[in-house]
Protein backbone atom coordinates (compact mmCIF):
# COMPACT_ATOMS: atom_id res chain seq x y z
CA UNK A 1 0.00 0.00 0.00
CA UNK A 2 1.47 3.20 -0.62
CA UNK A 3 1.89 6.25 1.46
CA UNK A 4 -0.91 8.58 2.16
CA UNK A 5 0.12 12.74 1.98
CA UNK A 6 -0.36 14.96 5.08
CA UNK A 7 -3.41 16.13 3.71
CA UNK A 8 -5.07 12.86 2.40
CA UNK A 9 -7.72 12.35 5.30
CA UNK A 10 -8.76 15.86 5.48
CA UNK A 11 -9.22 16.36 1.69
CA UNK A 12 -11.44 12.96 1.78
CA UNK A 13 -13.14 14.51 4.86
CA UNK A 14 -13.84 17.42 3.58
CA UNK A 15 -15.56 15.73 0.13
CA UNK A 16 -17.96 13.66 2.27
CA UNK A 17 -18.76 16.70 3.42
CA UNK A 18 -19.84 18.05 0.53
CA UNK A 19 -21.48 14.50 -0.14
CA UNK A 20 -19.17 12.75 -2.56
CA UNK A 21 -18.70 9.34 -1.90
CA UNK A 22 -15.57 7.55 -1.56
CA UNK A 23 -15.38 5.30 -4.28
CA UNK A 24 -11.90 4.15 -3.85
CA UNK A 25 -8.95 4.47 -1.64
CA UNK A 26 -6.69 4.59 -3.41
CA UNK A 27 -7.89 3.67 -6.85
CA UNK A 28 -5.84 1.14 -8.61
CA UNK A 29 -5.62 0.97 -12.55
CA UNK A 30 -4.44 -1.67 -13.84
CA UNK A 31 -3.21 -2.01 -17.40
CA UNK A 32 -1.03 -4.26 -18.51
CA UNK A 33 1.95 -4.79 -16.07
CA UNK A 34 1.67 -1.76 -15.21
CA UNK A 35 -0.48 -0.61 -11.79
CA UNK A 36 -0.99 3.11 -10.98
CA UNK A 37 -2.30 4.24 -7.85
CA UNK A 38 -4.04 7.29 -7.28
CA UNK A 39 -5.00 9.28 -4.22
CA UNK A 40 -8.68 8.81 -4.14
CA UNK A 41 -11.63 7.77 -6.32
CA UNK A 42 -14.92 9.72 -5.90
CA UNK A 43 -17.87 10.86 -7.93
CA UNK A 44 -20.83 13.45 -6.34
CA UNK A 45 -24.33 11.84 -6.13
CA UNK A 46 -26.80 13.51 -8.17
CA UNK A 47 -30.20 12.96 -7.19
CA UNK A 48 -33.40 14.44 -9.62
CA UNK A 49 -37.10 15.26 -8.56
CA UNK A 50 -39.96 16.43 -10.80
Amino acid sequence: MSAKDLFHEAVKNGLQKEEWLITDDPLEIVFEEVTLKIDLGAERLIAAEK
